[in-house]
């Protein structure tokens, strides 16, 4: 019997880990086969407290496992293939393998949907992003594309004005799903124009990108376009499945939770992106996954008393 199980090996799962591990609850994380989260993705991460030089992502993971493991926390580098919530104690199927834990924390992460091209995977974190809040400031004086058209691709286009040359919005259509104000204030913002009816087809470069190949959807005219840097802001997708008929999501299949980080099942708490579809940074997940920790304790501390106390009970 675990007491505490860690779904995940992102910021969230990692500071679960170190946080119940210092506590002496001896976690089992379950890495997955895709371990460090989205931070795996990126290159230089300018933004996380305590690196004023920044920090390779993956480094900057293996370092928090490295630290969960000193304190004691074990891990699985494997998927989970079903989790059981509705009994007690809570079951985790890894592969033929079955783990019973007293508590569970959720932090399997969201992932970026990307578009799906070749010569996209081969610049992710060399000029093509998924983040503007991570990644804006390598593009100063730089003239970038947003690909979307949703509230997201917005955002991400008027904050990349402040750092960027010019701003170029590509959408396949020919008018916006964001809502009117994120509209009005794209549109209004002089660095920001926008390329309707056009996907990016293609992307090109050598070391980083330098160009992309936009296609007009319509006509299906091709045109090259000198660029330095490409935002993909079409949304993400929880990892939320093993969940669906278990707990509460919302429409994009993120889990809702309350007082911050509990579900609907006491023992049951969730951490990251996998929740939390507003601000997806790594320091706003590793403070999630810290928050996580805290409430198993407490979890745990009142289910161990109140064990103790039946038991008490019983021997009188």
């Amino acid at each position: 019997m675990e007491k505490v199980i860690i779904l995940g090996s992102g910021p969230a799962g990692l500071s679960a880990a170190i946080y119940a591990a210092r506590d002496g609850f001896d976690p089992l994380v379950i890495s997955g086969y895709a371990k460090g989260g989205q931070l795996e993705l990126t290159t230089t991460v300018e933004n996380f407290p305590g690196f004023p030089d920044g920090i390779e992502g993956p480094k900057l993971m293996d370092l928090m496992r490295l630290q969960a493991e000193k304190f004691g926390a074990r891990f699985i580098d494997k998927d989970a293939t079903k989790v059981d919530i509705k009994s007690r104690p809570f079951k985790v199927s890894v592969e033929d393998e079955v783990f019973e834990t007293e508590s569970l924390i959720i932090a399997t992460g969201a992932n970026a949907k990307w578009l799906g091209l070749e010569s996209e995977k081969k610049f992710i974190g060399r000029g093509v992003s998924s983040c503007a809040t991570c990644d804006a400031a390598f593009f100063k004086g730089k003239n970038v594309i947003v690909v979307g058209g949703g509230d997201t691709a917005m955002e991400d286009s008027i904050y990349l004005t402040n750092f960027a040359n010019s701003v170029t919005i590509v959408h396949r259509r020919d008018q916006f799903r964001a809502s009117k104000i994120m509209q009005e204030r794209a549109l209004s913002n002089p660095k920001i124009k926008v390329i309707w009816n056009n996907v990016v087809e293609e992307i090109k470069g050598d070391v980083k990108v330098r160009s992309v190949v936009l296609k007009n959807v319509i006509t299906g005219e091709k045109i090259e376009m000198p660029i330095d840097g490409v935002f993909v802001a079409i949304g993400y997708a929880p990892n939320s499945q093993l969940f669906n008929d278990q707990l509460p999501l919302d429409e994009n299949g993120y889990i809702i939770t309350h007082d911050e980080v509990k579900t609907d099942i006491p023992g049951v708490f969730v951490a990251g992106d996998v929740a939390d579809k507003r601000y997806r940074q790594a320091s706003t997940a590793a403070a999630s996954g810290v928050k996580c920790a805290l409430e198993v304790r407490v979890y745990l501390g009142e289910l161990f008393y109140d064990r103790a106390k039946q038991n008490e009970s019983a021997q009188k």
